[in-house]
């Protein structure tokens, strides 16, 4: 998800970048990857958090150690 905070115009702007860096993606050309990364990045989709609700971040945690635990265990019973 793209930072809500970014104005309307300097998101759409950062999405036709990011597009564009896509088909050059596939087009193979040297850059594509780095200008893919870049716009992520810029659109809040990669890097720092620019969200804060407080909530502790469980990403990267398997599932059975985590506050999730007993949820994930019964999708395997």
């Amino acid at each position: 998800m793209s930072n809500p905070a970014l104005a309307g115009a300097e998101r759409e702007r950062l999405v036709q970048a990011l597009m564009a860096a896509r088909r050059a993606v596939r087009a193979r050309e040297p850059d594509a990857r780095a200008r893919v990364d870049a716009a992520k990045r810029a659109l809040g989709e990669r890097g720092p958090v620019w969200w804060d609700d407080g909530a502790p971040d469980w990403n990267r945690h398997l599932a059975k150690n985590t506050p999730y635990a007993d949820w994930y265990a019964a999708l395997n019973a």
